[in-house]
């Protein structure tokens, strides 16, 4: 008994995320604005589909003119092998950095790369039209705050 409880806990430790998951996520799509961008600043996040299996995201801050573009990312949401990925690429990277979908339901996500730097973690957790994205690693956590 002790065994097979042990091997149903492996099971669910290791559950895959399937691409046909990626539609429990459909709320994410169109643009979020942050709440909580350094004062005169202005950060957003865009989400669009590209196919059932590959999203686009683009996440931006602005300066208080609008003007000045402060920071840029492409960011991705994959299928490779039937799995998940939230993909960063950020310019201070050599390369994107896949991170692996490891829980996913109708109100958020969470991905992880614990062979990353920082971070190791990203969650996105919706609370109707707010949004809060979460990175996390090596005992650091910072979270971002978004409105429809």
């Amino acid at each position: 008994m002790k065994k097979l409880l042990s091997i149903t806990l492996l099971l669910l430790a290791t559950q895959v995320i399937y691409a046909q998951d990626l539609s429990r996520l459909s709320w994410m799509l169109g643009q979020w604005k942050s709440i909580n961008a350094k004062t005169g600043n202005i950060s957003y996040e865009n989400w669009t589909k590209v196919s059932d299996r590959e999203w686009q995201g683009k996440g931006f801050r602005l300066s208080r003119s609008g003007t000045d573009t402060l920071f840029q990312e492409k960011l991705q949401i994959i299928t490779k092998d039937n799995t998940l990925y939230y993909v960063a690429d950020l310019k201070e990277n050599a390369a994107p950095v896949y991170f692996k979908f490891t829980a996913i339901n109708e109100q958020g996500f969470t991905c992880e790369n614990p062979e990353h730097d920082f971070p190791k973690k990203i969650s996105y957790q919706r609370d109707g039209n707010k949004l809060k994205a979460t990175i996390s690693g090596n005992g650091k956590e910072i979270g971002y705050y978004f409105n429809r």
